[in-house]
């Protein structure tokens, strides 16, 4: 095969450059650089290419291989274009400036997701240039807006103009570590609900000079905040959690903490890995993080209304009922001051692992990875495969990652500091997706 690794290279180098910073507002992301750029790589190959943007800037792209059997199944390679924040004076390195350093590409969105984005994309086009002439269709998706819900993106493509992206089969991010010691990869097949909610405390305004037994929203507010950081929600031990466990070779006794619904809390809290302990607790509860706080109109005023903003993530099963029921647990007698209102809402999803997709991922990986067998997770975090299950779509979070990028490294590049990504976790997603794209639909 021909090396690739300087053109994916070179690929994720523009893309990170290009700077799709969403920050969650409207106006933000202007991905249509991104997807401008990709149009240009992909436009000589004589795909078929077409841009959707439901509002200025927040341009998607969408490119077809045409399958030559209609009833063969559609495959979609979906990458997100956008990025999220960064705090410059945390990085050691420009976080834009895509440089390449011993080996690693640096900047934001290296890690999530411009180097799947990227590496889709080359393989992509190299299909097209070689005369690709697969049974069912191949269709790339470079999608805007997924870091602030898909509103502008997946969501509004899949409700607007679903046939330009309907599939079977979607592949997107958020998999593909490879767990030591080398004998398991994993594939997303699921992903926690997103039930953000706003906590509306209310009290009685008053002169801030006689506080005096007075009834002041702030006050209740940090009762309120630190009932919701100490409460237990009930746990629930998955299947997909489950097997992610008997796949990490832990140690008897915590992998058996790790997965008894009575005893999960106090296993985490004795992990000596902060990260994997959090991971652990969020597969395994609905959780709770009051992350913004609003309220008070004057330094002389007592408040009489302060809102409290909690990401509620959700496990599979998990109600609008069962989320009301926790919050009321949480919060008990202060329930008479706090109104709920929904902010976002999203239901956890999931994808069986007995499907075509699966076993083909199967076939594939250990021509990359001698002997290893494929492993389900949930991810706590959300994407845009929600939509396309919704759909009735199999969909798995997927890549390949070289052995440097252990779980740790990822989940600490993730949305961090310095993230970055070696040039052969680049080139072995590369090549993957095009020998899973032949093997599946080829």
């Amino acid at each position: 095969m021909t090396d690739l690794t300087g053109e994916v290279t070179d690929l994720l180098q523009h893309l990170i450059r290009n700077a799709c910073v969403n920050d969650g507002t409207p106006g933000s992301g202007q991905e249509f650089r991104s997807a401008d750029h990709l149009e240009a790589y992909l436009g000589t190959t004589g795909m078929e290419i077409e841009a959707y943007e439901p509002i200025a800037g927040r341009r998607s792209l969408v490119a077809r291989i045409e399958g030559q059997d209609p009833e063969a199944p559609t495959v979609c390679l979906m990458g997100h274009t956008d990025v999220v924040p960064v705090s410059p004076a945390g990085w050691r390195r420009d976080p834009f400036g895509g440089e390449l350093v011993d080996g690693e590409v640096w900047g934001r969105g290296a890690i999530d997701m411009l180097n799947l984005t990227a590496s889709m994309a080359v393989a992509v086009r190299h299909l097209a240039r070689s005369g690709f002439r697969p049974r069912g269709t191949l269709v790339y998706f470079a999608v805007a807006d997924e870091e602030a819900g898909g509103h502008h993106g997946a969501e509004w493509i899949t409700r607007h103009h679903y046939d330009a992206v309907r599939s079977e089969f979607v592949l997107t991010e958020s998999g593909g570590i490879v767990l030591p010691p080398g004998r398991c990869v994993t594939v997303t097949t699921g992903e926690k609900g997103v039930a953000w909610r706003r906590l509306r405390v209310t009290g009685t305004p008053g002169h801030g000079s006689m506080p005096f037994a007075s009834d002041n929203a702030l006050v209740k507010a940090a009762e309120v905040v630190r009932r919701l950081v100490a409460y237990r929600p009930r746990a629930r031990v998955t299947d997909t959690w489950r097997a992610y466990v008997e796949a990490l070779g832990l140690p008897e006794a915590t992998a058996a903490g790790l997965v008894d619904p009575d005893r999960v809390w106090d296993t985490c809290a004795s992990l000596d890995d902060p990260r994997f302990a959090a991971m652990a607790h969020a597969c395994t509860h609905m959780t709770f993080s009051p992350n913004v706080i609003h309220g008070g109109v004057k330094t002389n005023v007592i408040p009489d209304v302060v809102d409290i903003d909690v990401d509620i993530r959700a496990l599979p099963g998990d109600s609008a009922d069962d989320i009301a029921r926790n919050l009321d647990e949480a919060v008990g007698d202060l329930a008479s001051s706090v109104s709920v209102s929904i902010l976002q809402q999203a239901e956890a999803t999931d994808s069986p692992v007995r499907t075509q997709l699966w076993e083909s991922i199967n076939r594939v990986v250990p021509a990359f990875v001698p002997q290893a067998s494929l492993v389900p997770r949930m991810t706590t975090g959300g994407t845009d495969a929600r939509f396309f299950r919704e759909k009735g779509a199999v969909a798995y979070g997927f890549g390949l990652f070289s052995p440097e990028v252990t779980y740790e490294e990822f989940a600490s590049r993730f949305h961090g500091h310095d993230e970055r990504v070696d040039v052969e976790s680049l080139r072995l997603s590369t090549e993957m997706w095009i020998a899973l794209v032949r093997d599946l639909i080829g």
